[in-house]
């Protein structure tokens, strides 16, 4: 997993799969992977993700880069890398 901490929380980088049939966060090696149900048109692949994955953590997540590619840089905001890590591995573990 690419997770980066940070003073403010910390950096996660994902890659994103529009248009699948539900939502799902996957460890597919060592990449994760986001499916979204939204069609990338006009932000709504960001704001599902975003969204998401805020109620998922328990805090706020901000899109730091990425909004027009799959790949996306995500700031965690007042979380450590390595809750993130636990939260993922045992939610979702490798697919």
């Amino acid at each position: 997993m690419k997770i980066t901490e940070t003073k403010d929380g910390a950096v996660i980088e994902v890659f994103v799969k529009p248009k699948s049939d539900k939502f799902e966060v996957r460890l597919e090696g060592d990449e994760v992977v986001v499916r979204c149900t939204e069609e990338p048109v006009k932000g709504k692949v960001n704001k599902e993700l975003l969204k998401t994955l805020s109620k998922l953590f328990h805090t706020d997540v901000e899109l730091i880069s990425g909004a027009t590619s799959r790949q996306k840089l995500l700031l965690i905001t007042g979380v450590k890398k390595t809750e993130i890590e636990q939260l993922l591995q045992l939610s979702y573990g490798s697919g």
